[in-house]
Protein backbone atom coordinates (compact mmCIF):
# COMPACT_ATOMS: atom_id res chain seq x y z
CA UNK A 1 0.00 0.00 0.00
CA UNK A 2 1.42 3.49 -0.90
CA UNK A 3 2.58 5.43 2.20
CA UNK A 4 0.87 8.68 1.09
CA UNK A 5 -2.83 9.44 0.78
CA UNK A 6 -2.57 11.44 -2.43
CA UNK A 7 -0.15 12.54 -5.15
CA UNK A 8 0.37 16.01 -3.68
CA UNK A 9 1.71 14.56 -0.42
CA UNK A 10 3.93 12.15 -2.34
CA UNK A 11 5.44 14.85 -4.56
CA UNK A 12 6.03 17.17 -1.60
CA UNK A 13 7.84 14.40 0.31
CA UNK A 14 10.02 13.58 -2.71
CA UNK A 15 10.87 17.28 -3.22
CA UNK A 16 11.83 17.60 0.46
CA UNK A 17 14.04 14.50 0.20
CA UNK A 18 15.64 15.80 -3.03
CA UNK A 19 16.34 19.17 -1.38
CA UNK A 20 18.02 17.49 1.58
CA UNK A 21 20.06 15.22 -0.69
CA UNK A 22 21.05 18.17 -2.90
CA UNK A 23 22.16 20.19 0.12
CA UNK A 24 24.22 17.24 1.38
CA UNK A 25 25.80 16.81 -2.07
CA UNK A 26 26.62 20.51 -2.20
CA UNK A 27 28.21 20.32 1.25
CA UNK A 28 30.29 17.28 0.21
CA UNK A 29 31.09 18.83 -3.21
CA UNK A 30 29.38 16.00 -5.08
CA UNK A 31 27.36 16.34 -8.35
CA UNK A 32 23.66 17.10 -7.91
CA UNK A 33 22.76 14.64 -10.67
CA UNK A 34 24.20 11.71 -8.73
CA UNK A 35 22.34 12.89 -5.62
CA UNK A 36 19.01 13.08 -7.47
CA UNK A 37 19.44 9.61 -9.02
CA UNK A 38 20.20 8.30 -5.52
CA UNK A 39 16.97 9.93 -4.29
CA UNK A 40 15.11 8.01 -7.01
CA UNK A 41 16.67 4.73 -5.86
CA UNK A 42 15.92 5.44 -2.18
CA UNK A 43 12.34 6.61 -2.81
CA UNK A 44 11.64 4.00 -5.50
CA UNK A 45 10.57 0.35 -5.37
CA UNK A 46 14.08 -0.75 -4.32
CA UNK A 47 13.98 1.57 -1.27
CA UNK A 48 11.18 3.15 0.75
CA UNK A 49 8.57 2.66 -1.99
CA UNK A 50 7.40 6.29 -1.85
CA UNK A 51 7.05 6.55 -5.63
CA UNK A 52 3.58 5.45 -6.69
CA UNK A 53 2.57 8.41 -8.90
CA UNK A 54 4.80 7.17 -11.72
CA UNK A 55 2.57 8.63 -14.45
CA UNK A 56 2.69 12.13 -12.98
CA UNK A 57 6.45 12.00 -12.37
CA UNK A 58 7.02 10.61 -15.84
CA UNK A 59 4.96 13.46 -17.35
CA UNK A 60 6.96 16.13 -15.48
CA UNK A 61 10.20 14.38 -16.51
CA UNK A 62 9.22 14.34 -20.17
CA UNK A 63 8.33 18.03 -20.13
CA UNK A 64 11.72 18.75 -18.56
CA UNK A 65 13.44 16.77 -21.33
CA UNK A 66 11.51 18.71 -23.99
CA UNK A 67 12.52 22.06 -22.48
CA UNK A 68 16.14 20.93 -22.11
CA UNK A 69 16.50 19.98 -25.77
CA UNK A 70 14.54 23.08 -26.82
CA UNK A 71 17.05 25.32 -25.05
CA UNK A 72 19.92 23.40 -26.66
CA UNK A 73 18.36 24.01 -30.09
CA UNK A 74 18.01 27.70 -29.24
CA UNK A 75 21.79 27.95 -28.96
CA UNK A 76 22.45 26.34 -32.34
CA UNK A 77 21.65 28.75 -35.12
CA UNK A 78 22.18 27.81 -38.76
CA UNK A 79 25.73 29.20 -38.80
CA UNK A 80 26.78 26.95 -35.91
CA UNK A 81 25.18 23.92 -37.58
CA UNK A 82 27.11 24.60 -40.79
CA UNK A 83 30.43 24.91 -38.95
CA UNK A 84 30.21 21.93 -36.57
CA UNK A 85 27.76 19.76 -38.56
CA UNK A 86 30.35 17.70 -40.53
CA UNK A 87 32.52 16.85 -37.51
CA UNK A 88 29.43 16.06 -35.39
CA UNK A 89 28.09 13.70 -38.06
CA UNK A 90 31.43 11.95 -38.63
CA UNK A 91 32.15 11.61 -34.91
CA UNK A 92 28.64 10.45 -34.03
CA UNK A 93 28.50 7.75 -36.70
CA UNK A 94 32.14 6.74 -36.18
CA UNK A 95 31.69 6.28 -32.44
CA UNK A 96 28.45 4.32 -32.94
CA UNK A 97 30.14 1.96 -35.42
CA UNK A 98 33.29 1.47 -33.31
CA UNK A 99 31.45 0.81 -30.04
CA UNK A 100 28.93 -1.52 -31.65
CA UNK A 101 31.57 -3.68 -33.38
CA UNK A 102 34.09 -3.84 -30.53
CA UNK A 103 31.35 -4.18 -27.89
CA UNK A 104 29.88 -7.14 -29.78
CA UNK A 105 33.29 -8.86 -30.02
CA UNK A 106 33.89 -8.37 -26.29
CA UNK A 107 30.46 -9.79 -25.44
CA UNK A 108 31.04 -12.86 -27.62
CA UNK A 109 34.49 -13.34 -26.05
CA UNK A 110 32.85 -13.27 -22.59
CA UNK A 111 30.56 -16.14 -23.64
CA UNK A 112 27.32 -14.35 -24.55
CA UNK A 113 25.16 -15.79 -27.37
CA UNK A 114 24.93 -13.69 -30.60
CA UNK A 115 21.51 -12.05 -29.92
CA UNK A 116 22.24 -10.98 -26.29
CA UNK A 117 25.72 -9.87 -27.46
CA UNK A 118 24.05 -7.70 -30.10
CA UNK A 119 21.77 -6.08 -27.51
CA UNK A 120 24.69 -5.42 -25.17
CA UNK A 121 26.76 -3.91 -27.99
CA UNK A 122 23.94 -1.58 -29.08
CA UNK A 123 23.22 -0.59 -25.46
CA UNK A 124 26.87 0.40 -25.01
CA UNK A 125 26.71 2.57 -28.10
CA UNK A 126 24.38 5.34 -26.98
CA UNK A 127 25.16 8.20 -24.60
CA UNK A 128 22.70 10.22 -22.55
CA UNK A 129 21.96 13.51 -24.31
CA UNK A 130 19.94 14.70 -21.33
CA UNK A 131 22.60 14.11 -18.68
CA UNK A 132 25.41 15.51 -20.83
CA UNK A 133 23.55 18.64 -21.84
CA UNK A 134 22.62 19.27 -18.20
CA UNK A 135 26.25 18.88 -17.09
CA UNK A 136 27.60 21.11 -19.86
CA UNK A 137 24.91 23.69 -19.13
CA UNK A 138 25.81 23.73 -15.42
CA UNK A 139 29.49 24.23 -16.38
CA UNK A 140 28.55 26.94 -18.90
CA UNK A 141 30.27 24.95 -21.66
CA UNK A 142 27.34 24.51 -24.05
CA UNK A 143 28.57 27.38 -26.23
CA UNK A 144 32.18 26.22 -26.33
CA UNK A 145 33.49 24.43 -29.41
CA UNK A 146 33.66 21.03 -27.71
CA UNK A 147 30.20 21.59 -26.19
CA UNK A 148 28.63 22.33 -29.57
CA UNK A 149 30.31 19.37 -31.25
CA UNK A 150 29.25 17.07 -28.39
CA UNK A 151 25.62 18.17 -28.64
CA UNK A 152 25.79 17.64 -32.40
CA UNK A 153 26.96 14.04 -32.25
CA UNK A 154 24.60 13.24 -29.37
CA UNK A 155 21.70 14.33 -31.58
CA UNK A 156 23.09 12.10 -34.35
CA UNK A 157 23.08 9.23 -31.85
CA UNK A 158 19.45 9.97 -30.92
CA UNK A 159 18.42 9.63 -34.56
CA UNK A 160 20.34 6.35 -34.84
CA UNK A 161 18.51 5.15 -31.69
CA UNK A 162 15.18 5.66 -33.46
CA UNK A 163 16.31 3.58 -36.44
CA UNK A 164 17.70 0.82 -34.21
CA UNK A 165 14.47 0.64 -32.20
CA UNK A 166 12.48 0.29 -35.40
CA UNK A 167 14.77 -2.51 -36.60
CA UNK A 168 14.68 -4.46 -33.32
CA UNK A 169 10.93 -4.08 -32.96
CA UNK A 170 10.45 -5.38 -36.50
CA UNK A 171 12.87 -8.24 -35.75
CA UNK A 172 10.82 -9.18 -32.69
CA UNK A 173 7.56 -9.13 -34.59
CA UNK A 174 8.70 -10.93 -37.73
CA UNK A 175 5.77 -11.72 -39.98
CA UNK A 176 4.24 -8.27 -39.60
CA UNK A 177 2.76 -6.69 -42.70
CA UNK A 178 5.31 -3.81 -42.87
CA UNK A 179 8.99 -4.48 -43.63
CA UNK A 180 11.79 -2.74 -41.64
CA UNK A 181 13.12 -1.08 -44.82
CA UNK A 182 9.70 0.44 -45.53
CA UNK A 183 9.41 1.61 -41.91
CA UNK A 184 12.77 3.38 -42.16
CA UNK A 185 11.80 4.93 -45.50
CA UNK A 186 8.53 6.24 -44.03
CA UNK A 187 10.34 7.72 -41.03
CA UNK A 188 12.80 9.52 -43.32
CA UNK A 189 9.94 10.77 -45.51
CA UNK A 190 8.06 12.11 -42.51
CA UNK A 191 11.26 13.70 -41.24
CA UNK A 192 11.69 15.55 -44.54
CA UNK A 193 8.10 16.80 -44.39
CA UNK A 194 8.61 17.93 -40.79
CA UNK A 195 11.70 19.94 -41.74
CA UNK A 196 9.90 21.51 -44.73
CA UNK A 197 6.99 22.69 -42.54
CA UNK A 198 9.38 24.07 -39.94
CA UNK A 199 11.40 25.92 -42.60
CA UNK A 200 8.21 27.53 -43.98
CA UNK A 201 7.19 28.65 -40.46
CA UNK A 202 10.68 30.09 -39.88
CA UNK A 203 10.49 32.04 -43.13
CA UNK A 204 6.95 33.48 -43.05
CA UNK A 205 5.27 32.99 -39.66
CA UNK A 206 7.68 33.08 -36.73
CA UNK A 207 9.38 36.51 -37.26
CA UNK A 208 6.18 38.64 -37.21
CA UNK A 209 4.54 36.41 -34.57
CA UNK A 210 7.49 36.66 -32.17
CA UNK A 211 7.71 40.41 -32.72
CA UNK A 212 4.11 40.79 -31.51
CA UNK A 213 4.45 38.35 -28.61
CA UNK A 214 7.66 39.99 -27.38
CA UNK A 215 5.66 42.99 -26.10
CA UNK A 216 4.78 40.74 -23.16
CA UNK A 217 7.61 38.77 -21.61
CA UNK A 218 5.09 36.47 -19.92
CA UNK A 219 3.37 35.66 -23.21
CA UNK A 220 6.68 35.13 -24.98
CA UNK A 221 7.71 32.58 -22.34
CA UNK A 222 4.35 30.79 -22.55
CA UNK A 223 4.65 30.61 -26.33
CA UNK A 224 8.18 29.17 -26.08
CA UNK A 225 7.05 26.42 -23.68
CA UNK A 226 4.06 25.57 -25.87
CA UNK A 227 6.25 25.60 -29.02
CA UNK A 228 8.73 23.18 -27.42
CA UNK A 229 6.08 20.76 -26.15
CA UNK A 230 3.99 20.82 -29.34
CA UNK A 231 6.99 20.02 -31.55
CA UNK A 232 8.15 17.35 -29.10
CA UNK A 233 4.72 15.79 -29.50
CA UNK A 234 4.92 16.10 -33.29
CA UNK A 235 8.36 14.45 -33.29
CA UNK A 236 7.03 11.57 -31.20
CA UNK A 237 3.91 11.10 -33.34
CA UNK A 238 5.93 11.06 -36.56
CA UNK A 239 8.18 8.28 -35.31
CA UNK A 240 11.06 10.38 -34.00
CA UNK A 241 11.77 10.97 -30.35
CA UNK A 242 10.38 13.88 -28.36
CA UNK A 243 13.95 15.07 -27.95
CA UNK A 244 14.46 15.49 -31.70
CA UNK A 245 11.15 17.40 -32.07
CA UNK A 246 11.94 19.78 -29.19
CA UNK A 247 15.49 20.26 -30.48
CA UNK A 248 14.21 21.29 -33.93
CA UNK A 249 11.70 23.67 -32.29
CA UNK A 250 14.58 25.41 -30.54
CA UNK A 251 16.57 25.70 -33.77
CA UNK A 252 13.54 27.27 -35.48
CA UNK A 253 13.80 30.42 -33.33
CA UNK A 254 17.58 30.31 -32.74
CA UNK A 255 18.20 32.86 -35.50
CA UNK A 256 15.79 35.45 -34.06
CA UNK A 257 16.80 38.29 -31.71
CA UNK A 258 14.71 36.74 -28.90
CA UNK A 259 16.59 33.50 -28.34
CA UNK A 260 18.81 34.58 -25.42
CA UNK A 261 15.93 36.04 -23.43
CA UNK A 262 13.75 32.98 -24.01
CA UNK A 263 16.59 30.63 -23.03
CA UNK A 264 17.38 32.65 -19.92
CA UNK A 265 13.77 32.69 -18.71
CA UNK A 266 13.30 28.95 -19.28
CA UNK A 267 16.35 27.90 -17.28
CA UNK A 268 14.72 27.73 -13.85
CA UNK A 269 11.65 25.85 -15.06
CA UNK A 270 13.83 23.44 -17.07
CA UNK A 271 16.03 22.61 -14.06
CA UNK A 272 13.00 22.03 -11.82
CA UNK A 273 11.32 19.65 -14.27
CA UNK A 274 14.57 17.78 -14.98
CA UNK A 275 14.75 16.91 -11.29
CA UNK A 276 11.89 14.48 -11.93
CA UNK A 277 13.76 12.89 -14.83
CA UNK A 278 16.69 11.94 -12.60
CA UNK A 279 14.37 10.73 -9.82
CA UNK A 280 12.39 8.71 -12.35
CA UNK A 281 15.63 7.26 -13.72
CA UNK A 282 16.78 6.17 -10.25
CA UNK A 283 13.36 4.77 -9.31
CA UNK A 284 13.25 2.74 -12.53
CA UNK A 285 16.53 0.89 -11.91
CA UNK A 286 16.01 -2.80 -11.21
CA UNK A 287 18.61 -3.47 -8.50
CA UNK A 288 17.44 -7.05 -7.86
CA UNK A 289 19.17 -8.37 -11.00
CA UNK A 290 22.57 -6.78 -10.44
CA UNK A 291 24.31 -9.39 -8.28
CA UNK A 292 25.75 -11.95 -10.72
CA UNK A 293 27.22 -9.62 -13.34
CA UNK A 294 30.08 -7.90 -11.55
CA UNK A 295 32.95 -9.12 -13.74
CA UNK A 296 31.38 -8.52 -17.18
CA UNK A 297 29.96 -5.21 -15.91
CA UNK A 298 33.49 -4.12 -14.93
CA UNK A 299 34.82 -5.03 -18.40
CA UNK A 300 32.05 -3.24 -20.29
CA UNK A 301 32.19 -0.19 -17.99
CA UNK A 302 35.94 0.15 -18.56
CA UNK A 303 35.39 -0.14 -22.30
CA UNK A 304 32.74 2.64 -22.29
CA UNK A 305 34.71 4.92 -19.95
CA UNK A 306 37.98 4.62 -21.92
CA UNK A 307 37.22 3.31 -25.42
CA UNK A 308 34.38 5.68 -26.36
CA UNK A 309 36.29 8.92 -25.56
CA UNK A 310 39.39 7.61 -27.36
CA UNK A 311 37.57 6.97 -30.63
CA UNK A 312 36.17 10.53 -30.52
CA UNK A 313 39.66 11.95 -29.91
CA UNK A 314 40.96 9.87 -32.82
CA UNK A 315 38.28 10.99 -35.29
CA UNK A 316 38.43 14.66 -34.32
CA UNK A 317 42.24 14.66 -34.45
CA UNK A 318 42.11 13.20 -37.95
CA UNK A 319 39.63 15.95 -38.97
CA UNK A 320 41.99 18.71 -37.81
CA UNK A 321 40.91 19.45 -34.22
CA UNK A 322 43.18 19.83 -31.21
CA UNK A 323 43.51 16.94 -28.76
CA UNK A 324 42.11 19.08 -25.94
CA UNK A 325 38.90 19.75 -27.87
CA UNK A 326 38.64 16.08 -28.85
CA UNK A 327 39.21 14.93 -25.28
CA UNK A 328 36.63 17.30 -23.73
CA UNK A 329 34.06 16.33 -26.38
CA UNK A 330 34.95 12.63 -26.07
CA UNK A 331 34.25 12.54 -22.33
CA UNK A 332 30.58 13.17 -23.10
CA UNK A 333 30.22 9.67 -24.59
CA UNK A 334 31.79 7.92 -21.59
CA UNK A 335 28.47 6.59 -20.32
CA UNK A 336 25.46 4.69 -21.62
CA UNK A 337 22.05 6.24 -22.00
CA UNK A 338 18.62 5.87 -20.50
CA UNK A 339 17.75 4.64 -24.01
CA UNK A 340 20.02 1.66 -23.29
CA UNK A 341 17.72 0.70 -20.40
CA UNK A 342 14.68 1.13 -22.63
CA UNK A 343 16.36 -1.05 -25.24
CA UNK A 344 17.04 -3.74 -22.64
CA UNK A 345 13.39 -3.66 -21.50
CA UNK A 346 12.32 -3.99 -25.14
CA UNK A 347 14.60 -7.00 -25.66
CA UNK A 348 13.23 -8.65 -22.50
CA UNK A 349 9.61 -8.06 -23.54
CA UNK A 350 10.06 -9.69 -26.94
CA UNK A 351 12.11 -12.60 -25.56
CA UNK A 352 15.52 -11.79 -27.06
CA UNK A 353 17.37 -11.44 -23.72
CA UNK A 354 16.83 -12.61 -20.14
CA UNK A 355 16.76 -10.73 -16.82
CA UNK A 356 20.48 -11.35 -16.22
CA UNK A 357 21.35 -9.41 -19.38
CA UNK A 358 18.98 -6.61 -18.35
CA UNK A 359 20.71 -6.52 -14.95
CA UNK A 360 24.11 -6.34 -16.63
CA UNK A 361 23.10 -3.36 -18.79
CA UNK A 362 21.55 -1.64 -15.74
CA UNK A 363 24.73 -2.09 -13.71
CA UNK A 364 26.90 -0.74 -16.55
CA UNK A 365 24.54 2.25 -16.71
CA UNK A 366 24.87 2.95 -12.98
CA UNK A 367 28.67 2.72 -13.06
CA UNK A 368 29.26 4.74 -16.23
CA UNK A 369 26.72 7.49 -15.50
CA UNK A 370 28.19 8.03 -12.02
CA UNK A 371 31.85 7.86 -13.12
CA UNK A 372 31.43 9.99 -16.26
CA UNK A 373 29.65 12.69 -14.24
CA UNK A 374 32.81 13.16 -12.18
CA UNK A 375 35.00 12.92 -15.31
CA UNK A 376 33.07 15.74 -17.00
CA UNK A 377 32.92 17.92 -13.90
CA UNK A 378 36.70 17.65 -13.48
CA UNK A 379 37.49 17.36 -17.20
CA UNK A 380 40.03 20.18 -17.34
CA UNK A 381 42.11 18.81 -14.46
CA UNK A 382 41.90 15.32 -15.97
CA UNK A 383 43.14 16.64 -19.29
CA UNK A 384 46.22 18.23 -17.69
CA UNK A 385 47.16 14.81 -16.32
CA UNK A 386 46.85 12.77 -19.52
CA UNK A 387 47.54 15.42 -22.18
CA UNK A 388 51.09 14.14 -22.98
CA UNK A 389 49.71 10.71 -23.98
CA UNK A 390 47.18 12.28 -26.35
CA UNK A 391 49.74 14.11 -28.51
CA UNK A 392 49.72 11.24 -31.01
CA UNK A 393 46.07 12.06 -31.86
CA UNK A 394 46.76 15.69 -32.91
CA UNK A 395 47.88 16.81 -36.36
CA UNK A 396 50.92 19.06 -36.64
CA UNK A 397 48.60 21.84 -37.87
CA UNK A 398 45.04 21.50 -36.45
CA UNK A 399 43.64 23.38 -39.42
CA UNK A 400 39.90 22.93 -38.79
CA UNK A 401 39.98 24.35 -35.28
CA UNK A 402 42.31 27.17 -36.31
CA UNK A 403 39.84 28.21 -39.01
CA UNK A 404 36.92 28.21 -36.56
CA UNK A 405 38.89 30.29 -34.07
CA UNK A 406 39.59 32.85 -36.79
CA UNK A 407 35.85 33.12 -37.49
CA UNK A 408 35.06 33.39 -33.78
CA UNK A 409 37.52 36.25 -33.43
CA UNK A 410 35.19 38.29 -35.65
CA UNK A 411 32.59 38.60 -32.85
CA UNK A 412 31.53 41.90 -31.21
CA UNK A 413 34.01 44.22 -29.46
CA UNK A 414 31.35 46.00 -27.41
CA UNK A 415 27.97 44.99 -25.97
CA UNK A 416 25.69 48.03 -25.61
CA UNK A 417 22.40 48.05 -23.68
CA UNK A 418 19.67 50.55 -24.53
CA UNK A 419 18.72 51.80 -27.99
CA UNK A 420 17.10 55.10 -27.09
CA UNK A 421 18.38 58.33 -28.66
CA UNK A 422 21.56 58.38 -26.57
CA UNK A 423 22.28 54.65 -26.92
CA UNK A 424 21.59 54.59 -30.67
CA UNK A 425 23.90 57.56 -31.19
CA UNK A 426 26.69 55.88 -29.21
CA UNK A 427 26.22 52.60 -31.14
CA UNK A 428 26.26 54.41 -34.49
CA UNK A 429 29.40 56.45 -33.69
CA UNK A 430 31.27 53.37 -32.43
CA UNK A 431 30.28 51.47 -35.59
CA UNK A 432 31.41 54.36 -37.82
CA UNK A 433 34.80 54.20 -36.07
CA UNK A 434 35.23 50.50 -36.88
CA UNK A 435 34.08 48.99 -33.56
CA UNK A 436 31.89 45.86 -33.80
CA UNK A 437 28.82 46.47 -31.63
CA UNK A 438 26.19 44.06 -30.30
CA UNK A 439 23.23 46.28 -29.27
CA UNK A 440 20.52 45.01 -26.88
CA UNK A 441 17.12 46.44 -26.00
CA UNK A 442 13.97 45.09 -24.32
CA UNK A 443 11.62 46.85 -26.77
CA UNK A 444 11.01 44.65 -29.86
CA UNK A 445 9.84 47.64 -31.95
CA UNK A 446 13.00 49.56 -31.14
CA UNK A 447 15.14 46.54 -32.04
CA UNK A 448 13.35 46.23 -35.35
CA UNK A 449 13.62 49.97 -36.09
CA UNK A 450 17.43 49.91 -35.65
CA UNK A 451 17.98 47.03 -38.10
CA UNK A 452 20.22 47.99 -40.99
CA UNK A 453 22.26 50.48 -38.94
CA UNK A 454 25.42 48.41 -39.22
CA UNK A 455 25.48 46.78 -35.79
CA UNK A 456 24.20 43.42 -34.54
CA UNK A 457 20.90 43.51 -32.64
CA UNK A 458 19.51 41.39 -29.85
CA UNK A 459 16.26 41.48 -27.83
CA UNK A 460 16.87 41.13 -24.09
CA UNK A 461 16.65 42.49 -20.57
CA UNK A 462 19.73 43.87 -18.77
CA UNK A 463 18.10 43.09 -15.41
CA UNK A 464 17.95 39.34 -16.14
CA UNK A 465 21.24 37.79 -14.89
CA UNK A 466 20.61 34.58 -16.86
CA UNK A 467 20.31 36.60 -20.07
CA UNK A 468 23.39 38.68 -19.27
CA UNK A 469 25.32 35.47 -18.59
CA UNK A 470 24.31 34.09 -22.00
CA UNK A 471 26.07 36.95 -23.84
CA UNK A 472 29.71 36.57 -25.03
CA UNK A 473 31.07 38.62 -22.11
CA UNK A 474 34.38 36.77 -22.11
CA UNK A 475 35.11 37.80 -25.72
CA UNK A 476 34.26 41.52 -25.68
CA UNK A 477 36.39 44.43 -24.57
CA UNK A 478 33.63 46.51 -23.06
CA UNK A 479 30.01 46.43 -21.84
CA UNK A 480 28.10 49.74 -22.03
CA UNK A 481 24.75 50.51 -20.42
CA UNK A 482 23.16 53.70 -21.78
CA UNK A 483 20.05 53.40 -19.59
CA UNK A 484 20.01 55.90 -16.69
CA UNK A 485 18.39 53.57 -14.19
CA UNK A 486 20.16 52.67 -10.95
CA UNK A 487 18.36 49.30 -10.66
CA UNK A 488 19.39 48.32 -14.20
CA UNK A 489 22.98 49.41 -13.51
CA UNK A 490 23.20 47.34 -10.34
CA UNK A 491 21.54 44.31 -11.92
CA UNK A 492 23.95 44.48 -14.87
CA UNK A 493 26.96 44.70 -12.55
CA UNK A 494 25.63 41.68 -10.65
CA UNK A 495 25.06 39.72 -13.89
CA UNK A 496 28.59 40.43 -15.15
CA UNK A 497 30.16 39.53 -11.80
CA UNK A 498 28.14 36.30 -11.68
CA UNK A 499 29.35 35.29 -15.17
CA UNK A 500 32.99 35.34 -14.04
CA UNK A 501 34.03 37.54 -17.00
CA UNK A 502 35.87 40.82 -16.55
CA UNK A 503 35.18 43.20 -19.47
CA UNK A 504 35.45 46.98 -18.94
CA UNK A 505 32.09 48.26 -17.69
CA UNK A 506 30.66 51.65 -18.69
CA UNK A 507 27.42 52.75 -16.97
CA UNK A 508 25.22 55.82 -17.30
CA UNK A 509 23.99 57.93 -14.37
CA UNK A 510 21.64 60.89 -13.79
CA UNK A 511 24.00 62.85 -11.57
CA UNK A 512 27.65 63.17 -10.61
CA UNK A 513 26.88 61.75 -7.15
CA UNK A 514 25.28 58.65 -8.65
CA UNK A 515 28.21 58.29 -11.06
CA UNK A 516 30.60 58.26 -8.11
CA UNK A 517 28.48 55.58 -6.41
CA UNK A 518 28.61 53.42 -9.58
CA UNK A 519 32.39 53.72 -9.76
CA UNK A 520 32.63 52.60 -6.14
CA UNK A 521 30.56 49.51 -7.03
CA UNK A 522 32.89 48.43 -9.83
CA UNK A 523 32.10 50.53 -12.94
CA UNK A 524 35.23 51.52 -14.86
CA UNK A 525 33.57 54.59 -16.37
CA UNK A 526 30.34 56.35 -15.35
CA UNK A 527 28.74 58.62 -17.98
CA UNK A 528 26.52 61.55 -17.04
CA UNK A 529 25.10 62.60 -20.44
CA UNK A 530 23.93 66.14 -19.60
CA UNK A 531 26.99 67.03 -17.53
CA UNK A 532 29.35 65.43 -20.09
CA UNK A 533 27.63 67.28 -22.95
CA UNK A 534 27.77 70.57 -21.02
CA UNK A 535 31.47 70.16 -20.28
CA UNK A 536 32.17 69.26 -23.90
CA UNK A 537 30.17 72.28 -25.07
CA UNK A 538 32.04 74.59 -22.69
CA UNK A 539 35.39 73.22 -23.87
CA UNK A 540 34.44 73.81 -27.49
CA UNK A 541 33.22 77.34 -26.75
CA UNK A 542 36.43 78.24 -24.98
CA UNK A 543 38.56 76.59 -27.69
CA UNK A 544 36.94 78.70 -30.45
CA UNK A 545 36.67 82.01 -28.49
CA UNK A 546 38.72 84.89 -29.94
CA UNK A 547 41.68 85.80 -27.70
CA UNK A 548 41.42 89.14 -25.91
CA UNK A 549 43.62 91.90 -27.40
CA UNK A 550 46.82 92.47 -25.55
CA UNK A 551 47.58 96.10 -24.58
CA UNK A 552 50.73 97.50 -26.08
Amino acid sequence: MPPFENVFYEISAILALATAAGAAALLLRQPLIVAFIAVGIVAGPAGMEWVSATDQIDLLARMGIALLLFVVGLRLDLHVIRTVGPVALATGLGQVFFTAVVGYLIAVALGFAPIPALYIAVALTFSSTIIIVKLLSDKRELDTLHGRIAVGFLIVQDIVVVLVMIGLTALGTSGAATSPALEVFLVLLKGGAMLAVLAALMRWVLPPLLRRLAHSGELLLLFAIAWAVVWATAGDMLGFSKEVGAFLAGISIASTPYRELVAARMTGLRDFLLLFFFIDLGAGLDLAALGGNLMPAAVFSAFVLIGNPLIVVLIMGWMGYRRRTGFLAGLTVAQISEFSLVLAALGLSIGHIDRDTVGLITLVGLVTISASTYMILYSHRLYLVIAPWLAVFERRVPYAETRLQSEAAEGPDVILFGLGRFGSAVARILTDRGVRVLAVDSDPDRVRARSGHGFELRYGDAEDPEFVGSLPLDRVQCVVNTLRDRHVNRALLHGIERSGSRPRVVLTADSDAEAEALRSRGADIALVPYSDAARDAADRILATAEPEPVDA
